[in-house]
């Protein structure tokens, strides 16, 4: 038993030993990280995932996490019985139901990330993209063709937004302190109307206004899977659209990868796609050599 425990202790001693190289690597750096999904409705995850990303912050990586809620978000809905839609995977969003989408997903869900994190021995504050004008919105266009005549009409989706414009002053003066940023992707135009924006996609904004080193999309499958379902790994921009064009990726993978091909055009150095169900999948993707999920980067 003795020498059992030995070797954990060991096993853990190795693991840190290795780790170093990566920490000074990223020592300064940002990460933007999208959490939602299972890991966000799990406790024992969602308590992992706060200590993970207290852990960063703990060795020199300024960490800024971008929050999802969709299913906290309908559930609302019902017990309020407000009826809503969906098209092409977004939430038709109207005056009502955007006020309800702003109290859960700047209300309760954020604050609930900011508490954990707290616990876990971080110092977190909770903001929207309404917050020192963070994420300036403007209405989502969306253009469906029908089949059968070939016709094209844009679809109103409500008050469904996409980042026009992020501004991350608060974001630099916090990384400057040992405050970690909570965002939930709620934003307004120059009129003043309030928004709801996809995660992923403000996530997605965000990194590339700060010229982040790293975008995280914690997500409910393990990467992106080639034809064999077998993970990739490493994918350039150009073997990520062809995985798109011939139907490799497929569903919602395919927003996902997008969201991240356009992050990195924008100026984050690399994106990764990989699953938020497995405990500390945001250290084993850093801080070891084999990761956790797939790369999308230039090269």
């Amino acid at each position: 038993m003795q020498n059992t425990t030995r070797d954990e202790w060991l096993s853990k001693a190795r693991t840190l030993s290795e780790a170093l190289p990566y920490m000074r690597r990223y020592a300064g750096r940002t990460f933007v990280i999208k959490y939602g999904g299972h890991a966000m409705g799990d406790a024992s995850l969602a308590e992992k995932f706060a200590r993970d990303i207290v852990l960063l912050k703990q060795v020199g990586i300024n960490p800024v996490v971008v929050h999802g809620g969709g299913p906290q978000i309908g559930q609302m809905l019902e017990r309020l019985k407000i009826k809503s839609s969906f098209v092409d995977g977004l939430r038709v969003t109207d005056k009502e139901t955007v006020e309800v989408v702003e109290m859960v997903l700047a209300g309760s869900i954020n604050k609930q990330i900011v508490a954990a994190i707290n616990a876990a021995g971080g110092r977190a504050v909770g903001l929207s993209g309404k917050d020192s004008n963070l994420i300036t919105a403007r209405k989502l266009r969306r253009v469906q063709r029908d089949p059968d005549s070939n016709i094209e009409k844009v679809l109103d989706l409500g008050f469904v937004g996409e980042p026009y414009q992020v501004n991350p002053q608060i974001l630099h003066a916090l990384a400057q302190s040992d405050i970690i940023p909570v965002i939930a992707p709620v934003g307004f135009d120059r009129q003043g109307d309030t928004y709801n924006i996809n995660a992923d996609t403000a996530a997605g904004a965000v990194a590339a206004a700060l010229g982040a080193t790293r975008f995280f999309l914690l997500t409910d499958v393990a990467g992106v899977l080639d034809k064999n379902k077998q993970l990739i790994e490493k994918m350039t921009l150009d073997q990520a659209r062809a995985a798109i064009a011939d139907g490799t990726a497929s569903g919602g993978m395919i927003p996902k990868i997008e969201t991240c091909v356009d992050a990195v055009e924008q100026g984050v150095d690399a994106a990764v796609i990989l699953d938020g169900r497995v405990p500390h999948a945001l250290l084993l993707e850093i801080f070891t050599e084999g990761g956790a999920g797939t790369l999308i980067g230039r090269e």
